[in-house]
């Protein structure tokens, strides 16, 4: 998968499937400095990925700041043609005052397997593209 630079940043699109439904998401982050996945609230909203009164609302940090999440598993996470099954990503709000739509961390990195190429700006599945 092609990576694209913005603000010298590496940004990539994935998919996600939950009941059958599926949608695209694009300015989602590359991102080695986050242990885990977190994707915009009102993207996933779309396909009916909603927080619900069971839900535990957590507050995660990073350099931008504090982000409110609440936890969902997904049928499928997408690049291209390689996804990962029954994945856990957290749903938040992504208002960090520039386009992002989500951040795909160590969490997806790790378990695809994935090499980050920055010569080529390519993120790259050994099993899979």
């Amino acid at each position: 998968m092609q990576l694209t630079l913005k603000d010298d940043l590496p940004f990539t699109e994935v998919s996600v499937i939950f009941n059958e439904a599926k949608i695209q998401i694009p300015a989602v982050l590359v991102d080695t400095g986050s242990a885990t996945t977190v994707l915009s609230a009102d993207i996933l909203a779309q396909i009916g990925i909603v927080p619900t009164e069971s839900d535990t609302l957590c507050t995660i940090r990073g350099v931008g700041g504090t982000e409110v999440v609440f936890t969902r598993q997904v049928d499928c996470i997408q690049i291209d043609n390689y996804g990962i099954e029954q994945f856990e990503i957290e749903v938040g709000g992504m208002d960090y005052g520039f386009e992002i739509n989500g951040i795909l961390g160590m969490d997806f990195l790790i378990r695809a397997g994935a090499i980050i190429n920055l010569h080529q700006l390519k993120l790259e599945f050994p099993n899979g593209e």
